[in-house]
């Protein structure tokens, strides 16, 4: 269980400053008050900063760490995991002798586990953050497939004079898309269906 000790003029301002560090809200946390603190003498001389310990109530990164390992368990795999944060984005690193399984055919199982451990994370916050699960780097090689694609779908969207449409992908692999056509003005991009099978369309520009 994650938990930060924060100081402040005021109670308030110190557990503010907590809930920044622990990037959580106000329901999220349990809250202890070690220290009122003291206001001293025309609020300079003897003052005291109020000392508060706050604690998370169910840890979204924790828990959705255990989710992982708990499937990766019952898969008989022995799987390494970490994380990291940015912003409102938490990255899950998995890595192990049999990672591949967990990949899957393009990354399908991967993704649908990524899917998942979203439902797993967002259910213990009300803070809303993005999921996303990487095997030994295997996001990276496939940023590269899936630009090479784009460009390649792109063209056949001209050619043709027809919409593309591509299986469905997570958030951020249809974003990777997204980005490697916003200059092409021969072609849009869009996206159609509901989670998990949302997908991307590419759709040549009718003059």
């Amino acid at each position: 269980m994650r938990e930060v000790t924060a100081t402040g003029q005021s109670i308030q301002a110190a557990v503010f400053s907590a809930l920044a560090q622990l990037k959580a809200n106000r329901d999220d946390v349990d809250i202890e008050i070690i220290d009122e603190g003291k206001k001293g003498f025309f609020g300079l001389f003897g003052a005291r900063p109020s000392l508060v310990l706050v604690k998370m109530k169910h840890d979204p990164i924790l828990e959705t760490e255990q989710y992982l390992r708990n499937i990766s368990e019952k898969m008989e795999l022995d799987i390494h995991i970490t994380h990291e944060v940015k912003d409102r984005e938490v990255i899950y690193q998995l890595s192990g002798r049999d990672i591949a399984l967990l990949i899957g055919k393009r990354g399908q199982t991967l993704n649908s586990l990524q899917y998942l451990s979203q439902l797993v994370y967002n259910r213990h916050t009300r803070r809303y953050c993005t999921v996303v699960l990487d095997a030994e780097h295997y996001r990276d090689r496939r940023k590269e497939t899936l630009m090479q694609l784009a460009v390649k779908l792109a063209e056949k969207a001209v050619q043709t004079r027809k919409d593309i449409k591509l299986e469905p992908m997570p958030s951020n692999e249809r974003k990777i898309i997204h980005t490697a056509l916003m200059k092409n003005k021969e072609i849009k991009t869009s996206s159609a269906g509901l989670e998990p099978y949302r997908h991307l369309v590419i759709s040549p520009v009718r003059k």
